[in-house]
């Protein structure tokens, strides 16, 4: 079953337009930038009424598959978005009838039914001639990919005509994790601004978002086992949280578009929410011999901390079906630990001092041992390592700390751990000019270390924290800032180490996220601190 549009509307030519603009020959990228791509002068003109997606007869999916299915609608619309909005007012030469483009999907397996994991295949085959598109991949995830790449090529001329250049393509990812951070602890996001990222994240083939849900200034996760959390921890208890019903929707909304959705529930600091709707959880801070009304980190010294922390992780693998779930363990202050009588007698039976990083290390240890017996994947921040904590040879480590994190890279996967890299890229900071080139010239294998220490970079991800950025400011803080991340762990560094190569496409790039989102693109990237402007 072929899927085109509607042929009611009027049928545009293409025959003038081609003569008219012969001399105008266009060769549009893709961003980020395909590890092989050749493209012709020789194009071909493309109807919105003789366009249409198919399934390959060697397919493994066919119609019905969900995943492909919903991607060709969509494809539809954003490679057609005049035609889509109904706007036929552009000038039209009815000289003669277009001819019919037809792109023809094949996956080798089929998993339309599933999610994407951290295994997913994403390479692709794209091959443009006339009259069609051949787009070959072995899962549903690398045909997505592909679909976007397709997307990318096509333009539009002056008149509204739309054209494709004859073009081959052989792409697949440099990096399995490229990941995206989003804060909604700090500042509550409404659930379209996290569609509206996930959608931007496709097109920019990102692939993980990373789901910092709670923090110290809220809770807005409402847990069907511990309804108290949202409802006393939360900025308001009905409109400023999100429900189990919303969670299913950014998961879903994720998984159409090949984007996994991996947690984070930061413990045992950064937890001041999370005291207001479970006594006992947290701390009591001392001061002069009494308790002083405050309360500090997760209190690690007592079974009902361990008690509740499973029965959460144990919510959140039924909710989340990624394998993935990131604990945190970053920026815990001792001082309240150091003032509470009961955590020092607790510190002197388990030998462990006046070290408070041991407390730590305790405490990490037995969350992460929950997580694996939960058959769950521990992602934490560098802190853990830093502590010298007995962490499972699994677990991936996460560089935050934007100092000298080559040496960091080096002595954790020297240790033999899986390492994500963000430092780099904690892009809420903002700099006057054009700070996507910062973000650009990242190489985040250039560290001293084998070959072998270097695979274990599985990726890395853009952070966007939440201090002072809300739905008013989220998009045109991320992107484009954001793509020059995602170019970084796509394609091949060393066809794409020269930032000034890239701004025309990143420019070209820009404009199409504008016209995705309905505004009008002027071409001003170079005088608009690359912030989409609307």
């Amino acid at each position: 079953m072929a899927h085109t549009g509607t042929h009611s509307q009027p049928v545009r030519s293409c025959l003038l337009l081609v003569v008219v603009s012969v001399c105008v020959q266009q060769v549009h990228g893709v961003w980020p930038l395909p590890q092989q791509l050749h493209q012709s002068a020789d194009r071909g003109c493309l109807s919105p009424q003789r366009f249409s997606f198919t399934y390959g007869r060697d397919s493994a999916a066919q119609t019905g598959c969900s995943v492909l299915d919903a991607a060709f609608k969509r494809y539809f619309s954003i490679i057609f978005p005049d035609f889509t909005k109904g706007s036929e007012n552009r000038l039209q030469y009815v000289w003669s009838e277009p001819q019919p483009f037809v792109v023809s999907v094949s996956v080798k397996t089929g998993g339309c039914d599933g999610y994407p994991d951290e295994d997913s295949d994403e390479s692709y085959n794209l091959s443009v001639s006339e009259g069609q598109a051949v787009l070959r991949s072995v899962t549903v995830w690398g045909a997505l990919r592909g679909l976007e790449s397709f997307s990318q090529l096509v333009y539009q001329d002056d008149y509204g005509s739309y054209f494709i250049n004859k073009t081959e393509i052989v792409d697949f990812p440099r990096f399995a994790f490229r990941g995206l951070l989003l804060d909604t602890s700090r500042h509550y996001l409404p659930l379209h601004a996290i569609l509206k990222t996930l959608d931007a994240m496709a097109y920019s083939k990102f692939n993980v978002f990373h789901w910092h849900i709670v923090d110290d200034p809220s809770f807005p996760y409402q847990s069907r086992t511990f309804p108290d959390l949202s409802n006393k921890g939360a900025f308001h208890p009905f409109t400023h949280i999100y429900t189990q019903s919303d969670v299913m929707r950014v998961i879903e909304h994720a998984r159409m578009r090949g984007i996994r959705v991996v947690p984070e529930f930061d413990s045992p600091g950064h937890t001041q929410s999370w005291g207001k709707g479970q006594p006992g959880l947290l701390t009591p801070c001392y001061k002069g011999g009494v308790p002083s009304g405050s309360f500090g980190p997760v209190d690690p010294t007592i079974d009902t901390t361990y008690k509740f922390m499973e029965s959460l992780l144990k919510e959140v693998k039924f909710v989340f079906p990624d394998s993935y779930v990131h604990l945190g363990g970053d920026e815990v202050s001792f001082a309240c630990w150091q003032s509470n009588p009961n955590v020092r007698k607790f510190m002197e039976k388990m030998g462990f001092g006046k070290d408070f990083t041991k407390l730590e290390s305790f405490y990490m240890e037995s969350i992460m041992n929950m997580t694996a017996a939960l058959n769950r994947t521990s992602i934490v921040w560098q802190d853990v390592f830093d502590y010298h904590e007995r962490i499972p040879q699994d677990t991936v480590l996460e560089i935050w700390k934007g100092e000298k994190y080559q040496a960091e890279l080096s002595r954790m996967t020297q240790a033999g751990h899986r390492v994500l890299l963000s430092a780099p890229w904690y892009i809420n900071h903002i700099s006057y000019g054009q700070d996507w080139r910062n973000s650009y010239a990242v190489q985040p294998q250039n560290f001293s270390g084998t070959e072998e220490q270097k695979k274990l970079v599985i990726g890395g991800e853009v952070a966007m924290w939440g201090e002072y950025v809300d739905a008013t400011n989220l998009t045109p803080r991320l992107w484009p800032r954001a793509c020059a991340a995602a170019e970084r762990l796509w394609s091949n560094e060393e066809k794409t180490l020269n930032a000034d190569l890239a701004f025309p496409r990143l420019e070209e790039f820009r404009c199409e996220l504008l016209r995705y989102w309905k505004y009008v693109c002027n071409h001003s990237l170079s005088t608009s601190n690359v912030v989409l402007k609307s």
